[in-house]
């Protein structure tokens, strides 16, 4: 299991440069979200299907599904790699 924590201050572009050097398609994460509530459990859980230019795809989901924005992302758990 390894971790990733966004920088605050990294944009969307950063955000995603960042987490495309941490998983890949096939690996199992956990995401908490930038504007968490206090909490143990992750705002998304899956299996990364894709890593699009515009949000991380879990599950072959949309970001209105269960898939994340970059700009959204505090930190990413890679719990399983592929």
């Amino acid at each position: 299991m390894t971790e990733l924590t966004i920088p605050p201050d990294a944009d969307e572009n950063r955000a995603a440069e960042l987490v495309r050097q941490h998983v890949t398609t096939g690996d199992t994460v956990e995401i908490w979200d930038r504007e968490r509530t206090d909490g143990d459990d992750p705002n998304h859980t899956g299996t990364v299907t894709d890593i699009t230019p515009g949000y991380l795809e879990l599950d072959g989901h949309s970001p209105t599904d269960s898939s994340v924005r970059y700009d959204e992302i505090d930190t990413v758990i890679r719990v399983e790699s592929s």
